[in-house]
């Protein structure tokens, strides 16, 4: 699969359109942030393949061609009424939370590093991948964005391979930003202002989710 100077133009146009979507704050950044600084960066990454993993379901999807389909239009309806719920509910778990926070002392720091580096695993870790999964797959945002975009390629005639390739891009470029996120917020002067104010922060992530639960079945219910 060679490049010419209009793949590479098409593949600066793919990049620019995914990395703004990732600059923009989501759920799935909220939850990162929340999971790196209150259980830290082992915990987080979970989180981050979970999210990497859903946001793939999608970029399938749009490859096969099924999200362009009329008969896709019941689907993403579903899915956006699915993802207002878990909106709801992961509000609703922010404002419920007590805003207790494990500071990790060197040892454990050292700890925590060594399993994110060696690929911790077990129930606890499954759970926090399943967790960033079901983020990222009811969040109808993620579905309409990749969607519209391999609709685009698809309309400029992109050879399929070159596609996948795109698709392949797209899964790392979301892993790598979520784990820099994660990584980013445990740096200590972040760490203790947000024990300084955990409560407030939760707080207000949870009105931020019902908010987009809001805007989300405002959507649905609109098309």
């Amino acid at each position: 699969m060679a490049f010419d100077q209009a793949s590479w133009q098409q593949f600066a146009m793919v990049a620019g359109a995914h990395g703004l979507a990732l600059l923009s704050p989501g759920p799935d950044f909220f939850l990162v942030v929340r999971a790196s600084m209150v259980d830290g960066v082992r915990s987080a990454t979970g989180v981050c393949l979970g999210i990497a993993l859903g946001n793939s379901v999608y970029i399938a999807l749009a490859l096969a061609g099924l999200a362009a389909t009329a008969g896709m239009h019941g689907l993403f309806g579903a899915l956006q009424w699915a993802g207002c719920a878990y909106l709801a509910w992961m509000g609703w778990k922010f404002l419920r939370s007590r805003g207790a926070v494990r500071l990790p002392s060197g040892a454990a720091d050292a700890t925590d590093a060594r399993g994110a580096a060696g690929g911790m695993t077990g129930p606890a870790y499954l759970a926090q991948v399943g967790t960033g999964f079901l983020s990222a797959v009811l969040n109808p945002k993620n579905g309409l964005f990749y969607a519209s975009l391999f609709a685009v390629l698809a309309g400029q005639s992109t050879p399929l391979a070159t596609q996948a390739a795109y698709g392949v891009w797209m899964f790392g470029a979301v892993l790598l930003w979520d784990l820099a996120v994660a990584a980013a917020v445990r740096h200590p002067a972040v760490m203790r202002r947000f024990v300084r104010s955990v409560r407030t922060v939760e707080r207000a992530t949870g009105v931020v989710l019902w908010g987009m639960a809001v805007a989300v079945a405002i959507h649905a219910a609109g098309r």
